[in-house]
């Protein structure tokens, strides 16, 4: 069986495309999503082998989700989406397959035999992806966008990924190697990003270690294993 999650910000066409892929008994539907906050939370717990996708979504679109997903969690992406044949054709190599709403089960039985085939080789796939141009952030009843040159530094915890700007903290679905990769914040400790522009100073130390302070005051750790690229990236 192969485990699929779908995102669709209509709940009919979650349903509907559910039902289909039931119908096959190749599928076991991990969850389906509305967002693609709940869809990137949904992936790093469920760790789907598919992804069906809408390109078109509110606030984050379907592109967009693709460059908050960590690479080592990348599922299989089908795009399922009301754009027509013609349009489609500019996608198809960012994507394994395409399926046009409202779904045909012929074109959905080739779809599913491309999947069997790039499940069976058990590859992690690849799909190009745009930086991330703002940082969406969980709030209460609100998705916040911030803007990676705001960002004062990102720490990691057992609670999860939390950004640090001069407004204050909140809290992220992304990863921070997602963040590493995809903007321009640097790491400084395997539990830290920081913000290149915001730094004050670097306070070497015994051991080839080092210490950040940031313009907002907060200080932070350096390993000695990037300790190097920060040396690299200010020429010191």
């Amino acid at each position: 069986m192969i485990r699929a999650l779908i995102v669709d910000d209509e709940l009919h066409a979650r349903e509907e495309l559910a039902a289909l892929l039931l119908e096959t008994g190749e599928f076991e539907i991990v969850g389906c999503c509305a967002n693609a906050m709940e869809a990137i939370k949904a992936i790093n717990r469920e760790r789907p082998q598919v992804l069906f996708l809408d390109i078109e979504m509110p606030v984050l679109s379907g592109f967009q989700l693709l460059s908050m997903i960590d690479p080592g969690q990348m599922p299989n992406v089908v795009f399922v989406t009301a754009y027509d044949e013609f349009a489609l054709k500019a996608f198809e190599e960012k994507t394994l397959d395409y399926l046009l709403k409202p779904v045909d089960r012929e074109r959905l039985a080739k779809t599913v035999e491309k999947l069997k085939s790039a499940v069976g080789e058990g590859t992690s796939p690849s799909y190009e992806t745009p930086a991330l141009s703002r940082i969406p952030c969980v709030g209460v009843g609100r998705i916040k966008l911030i803007d990676p040159a705001e960002v004062d530094y990102v720490r990691s915890d057992p609670s999860g990924v939390h950004l640090v700007t001069v407004q204050g903290e909140c809290f992220t679905e992304l990863t921070l190697k997602v963040l590493e990769q995809r903007t321009d914040l640097l790491r400084c400790h395997k539990q830290y990003l920081v913000n290149a522009g915001r730094i004050d100073e670097i306070l070497l130390q015994e051991g080839g270690c080092a210490e950040i302070r940031t313009r907002a005051g907060a200080t932070l750790p350096v390993s000695r294993r990037y300790l190097k690229s920060l040396r690299d990236a200010f020429n010191f």
